[in-house]
C-alpha cells in the first residue's frame, strides 16, 4: 500500500512514520522544517508548507496514494486565535484540498481532529455529540471534518484529546510535566479542566490498525478521563517522581488568548470496540511512556 502522511515531523506523525517503517507498504512522509531522524527503506521525506495548496494537490496527484492519514495541523490553540488566516490555511484549506484529491485518486483517508470541537459544557463526548467549538482552533478542525465529510469519499475522522509524549517532538504538557519533575521542579496543573490525555505511541498504533479495518465515518481514540492535575499526579507517581512537587491550579489562574473548553473529554466505547489496541487504560500508557523515557537515558 502507498501511504502519504502529512504532518510527518509531528508529536503525532513521527510515531505513525515509525510504526509503518520498514513494512511491505511505502510511504511518502510529509514535513515542514525539521525532518525526523527515522530512516527506512519504504520511506521518502518530502518537504512541504501545507499552505502551498497548489503543490500539496500536485504532489498528491502523482503519488496517487491508497490512503492519506492527515495529521498535518496548525495546533497552537493561541495562536490560532492571532493569526487567523494561517489558522485558516493549514486547518480549513489544505484539509478541503486534501479531500477532494483523495476523491481523484480514489484515497482512503483518515483525518486526525480534536476533542476542542466540542464547547466542554458536559465532557465524556461521544460521536453522536453536536459540535460547538469555543475558540478558533476548534471551529477550523470542526470545519475540516466536514470539509471530508462534503466529498463522496471512504473516510475515518479520528477525534483525540491532549496528545503527549517523550522523545522526539514538540513540547506537549506531558513532556512538559517529565522535564520539570526531573529537575525538582514545581510545576501547576489545573484540577478545573478535564480532558482525556492518550499517548502518542498507543494513538499511532490504533490509526495504523485503521489503516486496514478502513472505518467508515469519526471514531473516537484517547485515553482516560481526567483532570490536567490529576494526569500530573499521574505521570509523576508512575515514573517515580515526587508527586507533591504538582501544584494545584485553576483556569482563572491563567491568561490565554483563547478560551479553553472546560470538560471536553471523549466516550471512547465505539473505538475500544472496534480496535485491538489498547489506547485508552492509563496503566497501560504510563507502562509505554516510562518505558519510552527510561531509553532516553540509555
Amino acid at each position: 500500500m502507498k501511504i502519504v502522511i502529512t504532518g510527518a515531523s509531528g508529536l503525532l506523525g513521527h510515531k505513525i512514520v515509525s510504526e509503518l517503517k520498514d513494512t511491505d507498504n511505502e510511504i511518502v512522509a510529509l514535513y515542514n522544517r525539521n525532518k525526523p531522524p527515522i530512516e527506512g527503506r519504504n520511506i521518502r521525506w518530502v518537504s512541504i508548507d501545507l499552505e502551498d495548496l497548489v503543490r500539496l494537490q500536485d504532489l498528491i496527484l502523482k503519488i496517487r496514494p491508497n490512503a492519506i492519514i492527515h495529521a498535518g495541523s496548525y495546533t497552537d490553540v493561541d495562536g490560532c486565535e492571532l493569526n487567523k488566516r494561517h489558522a485558516w490555511k493549514v486547518n480549513v484549506e489544505a484539509t478541503r484540498t486534501i479531500a477532494k484529491i483523495s476523491k481523484v485518486v480514489n484515497s482512503y483517508l483518515i483525518y486526525i481532529s480534536t476533542d476542542y470541537v466540542f464547547d466542554g459544557s458536559k465532557g465524556r463526548y461521544s460521536e453522536t455529540d453536536t459540535p460547538s467549538p469555543i475558540n478558533y482552533y476548534g471551529l477550523t478542525k470542526l470545519l475540516g471534518e466536514e470539509a471530508i465529510k462534503s466529498q463522496d469519499i471512504l473516510y475515518t475522522i479520528v477525534r483525540t484529546s491532549a496528545i503527549y509524549g517523550v522523545g522526539y517532538g514538540k513540547v506537549n504538557f506531558g513532556k512538559y510535566i517529565i522535564e520539570k519533575l526531573s529537575r525538582k521542579e514545581s510545576i501547576k496543573a489545573l484540577k478545573d479542566q478535564y480532558v482525556s490525555p492518550t499517548l502518542n505511541t498507543l494513538l499511532a498504533k490504533s490509526i495504523v490498525e485503521l489503516l486496514e479495518i478502513r472505518y467508515p465515518g469519526t471514531l473516537h481514540i484517547a485515553g482516560e478521563r481526567m483532570s490536567r492535575y490529576q494526569f500530573a499526579k499521574t505521570v509523576a507517581e508512575r515514573l517515580g517522581f515526587d508527586p507533591s512537587l504538582v501544584v494545584e491550579a485553576y483556569e482563572r489562574d491563567f491568561k490565554w488568548v483563547a478560551p479553553r473548553p472546560r470538560d471536553s473529554s471523549l466516550d471512547c466505547g465505539r473505538a475500544r470496540a472496534i480496535l485491538k489496541v489498547d489506547f485508552y487504560s492509563t496503566d497501560r500508557a504510563m507502562e509505554v511512556l516510562r518505558e519510552e523515557y527510561r531509553s532516553l537515558g540509555s
